[in-house]
């Protein structure tokens, strides 16, 4: 089987750099991190064409974390002209001389490491452990994984998320010890996600985080009720955030038709097929956000659910046609390559910095300048600061203490319950009602916006946002608007019948208006400093938070803005 360089598309800056740098080396391991939508598959498989051309290695083992994306690397793979067996099983043993190698996955591995050991003996063997953090994901898995392919010519790993929160060490990559005592995960090859913005590699996402009144009732029978993104306890946020995603409310409805409002503006704006994906806690909710889809837009959504075997055909059905709405559980949150995927709603109780990553990788892939993509999202503390760090690469750490980051499903499912120490049956949580209204904008690290209610004016003027905008055009608009709509509330105030307003004290007195000008002004001082410097917003609000500390601006004090404020202005 011969292969010729030549079929292979242009390298981007990075990847030729990254290529540049494995070729020098020669190293058993290489570790390259790139974020979503980077291409880092058209890299590994670059690097598995050098090797086989130039004799380093005689076959290619592809290991990825799904079996949809076995035969999406398979795909990938034939185009340029290697030839891996998407359909290897560990009963065959061997690879049929008509492919290159195969492509299996972490499951596949750890079930039989012997088989897959065998089989990287035989043949001189460049092994590509796609998304290389699963290999943590169990001691099996790890040690399967280490088994199977210590005897590898080369080992090639990548990711493009930041890595696992746990202390389980990640097989082949490389700990260095800081001065902290810690060991961190040491990359070969980083290519973050503001590298990325900066050349047009990727879309800029703007997130929409909707907040409202939230109604549910204990299994002691008592009504509790709570604000979205108000602070309370750890449990209290579960059980409002589970309310507000409850299908029967009317948080997720209203949110469905905010999305596909935006979703057709970007349509008629230049994306003529841009698709929107929601991404469901469950089946059970998946079913029931399609059933609303429908209702709201007229059109039914297509559902994929990983237990299905249709699976991977219904998502590329999805990816070649023109319709509107995608609902998935997690099939479609890694790798699974969808670019006119452009909205998003995120719908699942599941929040760990990885899996958030995961679930936005999924919108930020550019097929040509200027396509933005707009995320949905509650207006829960944790993900507005997830949100805001888009921007953040991180390394695996070892041995860091560490408090709970996020809600997984486990939480979210123990805050529907009573748990009891006299060990009486648990009784159902009931979500009784849920309202939205859009809280917040978040873009490059920066909030805006004074909030607004469903279905007004207000509201329209954020999801009628062009949809073809460069990252600095959307950073422009986005100061504007916040502007216009502050101004638009000053003239309301001051034509309002003077009988009706009580005297006003000069500036704002609640504490929410108090944060809103602080926003706005620390957004203005940021832009003014990027326009100075060239730096990145993203990058001035991260150095503001190293300096200052606490968390980004979505989610911080009085305090803290006016201490970041003062900060700006001396840099």
């Amino acid at each position: 089987m011969r292969l010729a360089l030549d079929d292979f598309p242009p390298l981007r800056a990075w990847q030729r750099k990254a290529m540049v740098e494995y070729l020098r080396r020669r190293s058993e391991d290489f570790m390259a991190v790139a974020t979503p939508g980077a291409g880092k598959t058209t890299f590994a498989l670059r690097i598995a064409a050098e090797l086989l051309v130039d004799g380093t290695v005689e076959a290619v083992t592809v290991v990825a974390p799904t079996e949809h994306l076995k035969t999406q690397w398979a795909t990938a793979a034939g185009r340029v002209g290697i030839q891996l067996d998407a359909s290897f099983r560990n009963a065959d043993v061997h690879s049929s001389s008509d492919f290159h190698g195969a492509v299996v996955t972490y499951a596949q591995v750890g079930v039989a490491p012997q088989v897959h050991r065998r089989r990287t003996m035989t043949r001189r063997t460049l092994v590509i452990l796609d998304e290389i953090h699963h290999a943590g994901d169990s001691r099996s898995w790890g040690d399967g994984v280490r088994a199977a392919f210590e005897p590898a010519v080369r080992r090639l790993m990548l990711t493009g998320t930041p890595f696992r929160s746990d202390d389980n060490p990640i097989p082949f990559v490389t700990y260095e010890r800081g001065a902290d005592g810690l060991q961190r995960s040491r990359s070969d090859s980083v290519y973050g996600y503001s590298d990325a913005l900066r050349e047009g590699v990727v879309r800029p996402v703007i997130f929409l985080a909707y907040s409202g009144e939230t109604r549910w009732r204990t299994s002691a029978g008592d009504e509790l009720a709570a604000r979205l993104g108000e602070p309370m306890t750890q449990d209290l946020v579960a059980q409002a955030w589970r309310t507000a995603l409850d299908p029967a409310g009317e948080w997720m409805p209203q949110v469905l038709r905010a999305a596909d409002a935006r979703l057709q503006v970007l349509r008629a704006g230049g994306m003529a097929d841009a698709g929107g994906l929601v991404i469901a806690t469950d089946q059970q909710a998946a079913r029931a956000y399609a059933r609303l889809i429908e209702r709201v837009t007229g059109e039914k959504a297509v559902v994929v659910l990983s237990d299905d075997q249709g699976a991977s055909a219904r998502i590329a059905a999805f990816s070649a046609s023109e319709q509107r709405w995608l609902v998935a559980v997690r099939m479609v949150s890694e790798g699974v390559d969808i670019p006119r995927l452009a909205v998003g709603v995120y719908a699942t109780s599941a929040s760990t910095p990885l899996y958030f990553a995961q679930a936005i990788g999924r919108f930020v892939r550019a097929r040509r300048p200027g396509e933005t993509a707009t995320v949905f999202l509650p207006s829960v503390p944790h993900l507005l600061g997830l949100a805001s760090e888009m921007e953040a690469e991180r390394d695996h750490v070892l041995g860091e203490p560490r408090s709970k980051d996020g809600f997984d499903d486990d939480l979210l499912e123990r805050a529907q319950r009573n748990e009891q120490a006299s060990g009486e049956l648990e009784k159902r949580f009931e979500a009784l009602s849920a309202t939205a209204e859009l809280d917040q904008v978040i873009f490059d690290g920066a909030s805006f916006g004074t909030g607004a209610q469903a279905g007004t004016p207000e509201e329209e003027e954020y999801l009628g946002l062009p949809g073809l905008l460069t990252a600095e055009q959307v950073a422009v608009l986005l100061n504007k608007r916040q502007a216009d709509q502050l101004a638009a509330q000053r003239r309301m105030k001051a034509t309002a019948p003077a009988a009706t307003v009580p005297p006003q004290p000069a500036g704002p007195r609640t504490a929410g208006e108090r944060r809103i000008a602080l926003r706005r002004q620390l957004n203005s001082l940021v832009n003014a400093h990027h326009h100075r410097t060239g730096l990145p917003h993203g990058k001035i609000h991260a150095e503001l938070r190293r300096l200052c500390g606490g968390p980004p601006s979505a989610q911080a004090t009085i305090e803290q803005l006016e201490e970041r404020i003062a900060t700006v202005q001396t840099l």
